[in-house]
Formats: C-alpha cells, sequence, structure tokens
C-alpha cells in the first residue's frame, strides 16, 4: 500500500503512472474549468416582456400525425404576443393535412406548407425546412421537431429572450420523458451528456453544435451564411452542421431552464436509439478539426483513466494515487451531475450516472466501427 517514488520504478511503471497523471489533469480541467463554469453559473432566461421581438417557430414534419396532435397545441398556445407557427409537410402519407386544418379554425397563426420529395434536391429536412424559413414572416427563427413538446408556455419567451443585437444565435436544451426502464434512463442521460458538452463549449466561447429539438438563430443569418450550402451532401445536420459552420462565441448565446426547454418521446428499443446515435455520429465527423480535437480529448481521457486507474488497483499497483484519483473523479462527476440535473430539470438518473456513462463509452467506439464500415441510410 505504500506509495513508491518515480526513481523507484521501472520504465513501464513509470509510463503507466505518468498516462494516469495525464489522462486525470484532462479530466479534471474538463470538469472544474470548462464545465463547472456552466454547471454553476448558468441562470434561467430573464424575460423583458416590453421588447418581444415576433417570431416564427418552424417545424418540419414527416407522417407525424400522432406527435403533432399532441405537441402541436402546446406550441400553438405559447404565452407570447406575436409568433406564428409554420409547419412544413415534408411528403406525408398521413393525416396531417386534415389535422392542420381542423387547427386552424382555432389557430390562426398556424401556418401550412406542403414538400413532396420530388423537388426535394437536398438531402433528408434541409430542403423542407429550408422552404419554411424562406416562408418566415419574423427574423426570429425557433425551431423544434414534431415530436417534441416545450416544459412551459414561455418556452418562446425564454429562448428568445437571449437574443441581442450581438447574439444572433440561441442554443437550448432538448430532453426526453421519464419513462420506466434502463433504456430511458441511457437515452436521457446521453442527452444530459451531449448537452453539456455543447453548451459548455458555448458558454466558454467555443459554441460547435446545437440540436433542431430546441434552436434558435436569425432568418438574416441563415441567409447570409447561404443556409445549408456547405454541407448538402451530408443527409442530417440540419442543425448541428449548420451551427458549426456559423457560430462564433461572439454571436451566440445559451438558454437553460426549467421554462425553455423541450421533451420528447424517447426511443423504446435499443435498435432505434442505435440508428439514430449513428446518424448522430455520421454528422459529428463533418465538425471542425479543433471541435474533433477536444471532444476526442474527453472521450480518450476518460476511457484511459478509468482503465489505466482499474488496471492499477487490480496489480495493486501505487494503489494510494489511483484510488485517490478515482475517487476524485467520481465525487466530481457526481457534483457537476447533481448541478446540471438541476439546470436540466432531470431526476433519477445520478445513482446510475457513472454506469450510464461508461456503457456510453463503450458504445462509442462500436458505434464508430459500424459507421465506418456500414452505411447508415436511413433519412430520418
Amino acid at each position: 500500500m505504500e506509495v513508491l517514488l518515480p526513481e523507484q520504478l521501472n520504465f513501464w511503471q513509470q509510463i503507466t503512472l505518468y498516462t494516469l497523471y495525464g489522462a486525470a489533469a484532462v479530466q479534471f480541467i474538463f470538469l472544474w474549468i470548462i464545465f463547472f463554469r456552466f454547471a454553476f453559473f448558468t441562470k434561467a432566461p430573464v424575460v423583458n416582456k416590453e421588447n418581444q421581438e415576433a417570431v416564427s417557430v418552424i417545424i418540419v414534419a414527416r407522417n407525424e400525425y400522432k406527435n403533432l396532435k399532441k405537441n402541436l397545441p402546446k406550441i400553438l398556445e405559447q404565452d407570447y404576443p406575436q409568433f406564428e407557427v409554420i409547419l412544413v409537410n415534408h411528403a406525408s402519407e398521413d393525416d396531417t393535412v386534415y389535422l392542420v386544418r381542423e387547427l386552424q379554425q382555432k389557430y390562426p397563426h398556424l401556418q401550412y406548407l406542403e414538400v413532396q420529395d420530388d423537388v426535394n434536391f437536398f438531402a433528408g429536412k434541409k430542403f423542407p425546412l429550408s422552404v419554411g424559413i424562406k416562408s418566415a414572416k419574423n427574423d426570429l427563427l425557433l425551431l423544434t421537431d414534431a415530436d417534441c413538446y416545450p416544459a412551459s408556455d414561455q418556452w418562446i419567451a425564454e429562448m428568445t429572450a437571449k437574443f441581442s443585437d450581438k447574439k444572433s444565435i440561441v442554443l437550448g436544451y432538448g430532453g426526453y420523458e421519464s419513462r420506466p426502464g434502463f433504456l430511458n434512463k441511457l437515452i436521457r442521460f446521453d442527452a444530459m451528456r451531449v448537452a453539456t458538452l455543447y453548451l459548455s463549449f458555448a458558454k466558454w466561447g467555443m459554441p460547435y453544435m446545437g440540436v433542431g429539438r430546441n434552436l434558435a438563430y436569425r432568418r438574416s443569418l441563415f441567409f447570409e451564411q447561404n443556409g445549408f450550402q456547405s454541407h448538402l451532401h451530408i443527409p442530417s445536420g440540419d442543425d448541428d452542421l449548420f451551427i458549426n459552420s456559423v457560430a462564433r462565441g461572439r454571436n451566440t448565446s445559451i438558454a437553460v431552464g426549467k421554462n425553455c426547454k423541450t421533451i420528447s418521446e424517447s426511443k423504446t428499443t435499443f435498435t432505434d436509439w442505435y440508428y439514430q446515435k449513428r446518424r448522430h455520429l455520421t454528422t459529428g465527423k463533418h465538425y471542425k478539426f479543433k471541435h474533433l480535437v477536444l471532444l476526442g480529448l474527453w472521450d480518450i481521457s476518460t476511457i484511459i483513466f478509468f482503465v489505466v486507474s482499474i488496471f492499477m488497483l487490480s496489480l495493486h499497483f501505487q494503489v494510494i494515487i489511483a484510488g485517490v484519483l478515482l475517487g476524485f473523479r467520481i465525487l466530481s462527476q457526481i457534483i457537476i451531475t447533481i448541478n446540471i440535473m438541476f439546470l436540466f430539470s432531470e431526476k433519477k438518473l445520478l445513482l446510475l450516472s457513472p454506469l450510464l456513462e461508461l456503457l456510453l463509452l463503450l458504445a462509442g467506439p462500436i458505434l464508430l466501427i459500424n459507421n465506418t464500415f456500414f452505411s447508415n441510410n436511413r433519412r430520418w
């Protein structure tokens, strides 16, 4: 149990120890600098009701009748003085059009557009979303998905409160409904983990992605940047790749709080979740190199840290050092997770968080290998 000095170790023992030190240093920089600032110094948006700019909420839907019937009224009934909701029906074969006609009788601010596949020279959602953006009456655009609903009637107000003369992009959080079962907890923790990364980096002036479930930007910015022109050949990426190409520290803000998040139904099978994760990784590899390096540092250092520390403990090598670092790493993760769960209004994830994190880390390389050797042809 004694701690040996470096000069008392052989070459490979020194390599192992210094590898642990290096991985631990990266981990604690992320946890206590990058994540800490987001977790402890993020405030819910303050709404100024005397200066609320008109907003266009845009939703692209494909065979989403059931979800639209459940979620669309919650968006249409937002407590906001002036907004329109634009629903772009992308070649649906269900009864979406009849639902919209019924809703328009009660909600005159619901606008409806149809897009067919035979005019879709973009990939995936990019063409119908571009049609919706072009048709918007207002400069402030707020995007969400048909399977999402806002957590409160203050969603529009709090998301748009973060716009200013300098801030033309607002990144929000899109969570999932809490349901029984391990898969639901894994999906919710994964969403929280991804959001912690992109919102923490944005807080430090390094935005690299957003999620289409809860994302806002100015229509003028979209056209100034030529829309999705730089990544038209990629089926997905209407949200994260667009933000990766146009977001800067000076023009991006974040909106986090219990009232300004959106909520979606989570996948109910591992197969559906698997394809969803694969699709995200397909776009993620197209991020800017500096962002890939930073994200890689977090994931790789996490894997190395746990593997090396557990390896050292199993061999009874420098047990005190490995045990203290491992314990402090887990404690740090728990402290950060508690505060982030509070920010995101998430519950019942804390106790399982170390296991969920480990499973997601193990799933990453598997998904990466599958994406490399097997194509993912799912368009939505």
